[in-house]
């Protein structure tokens, strides 16, 4: 009948001079980033494009945490919308840095 160690024990190496292994080969030891980091960042203005197809009006609705909520229908008006969402994004205070901004 022989001895076992348990299952939490480290095996003994066969050489007593050396330390006892503990993590196996191959394994990467070093600590990995933390993948529900978060940089802070979060979305402050949309721009949803709703174009079917042919015969069908295309519609723009763009909207901000400003307060900003327009919509068009229509190919010219929805084009000159996503114009528009542009320079707001340029300008808003929620998403331009105050440098740009007072540069522009």
């Amino acid at each position: 009948m022989t001895t076992r160690p348990g299952s939490a024990e480290p095996a003994h190496a066969p050489d007593a001079s050396s330390a006892p292994k503990i993590v196996a080969e191959g394994v990467p030891s070093a600590l990995r980033s933390d993948p529900r980091w978060d940089d802070g960042r979060r979305p402050v203005a949309w721009l949803h494009i709703n174009a079917p197809g042919r015969g069908v009006t295309p519609s723009v609705r763009s909207w901000c945490v400003c307060g900003r909520d327009l919509f068009a229908a229509g190919q010219r008006r929805a084009l000159a919308l996503i114009a528009d969402h542009e320079q707001h994004r340029a300008a808003c205070p929620h998403i331009a840095p105050q440098e740009r901004r007072k540069a522009a």
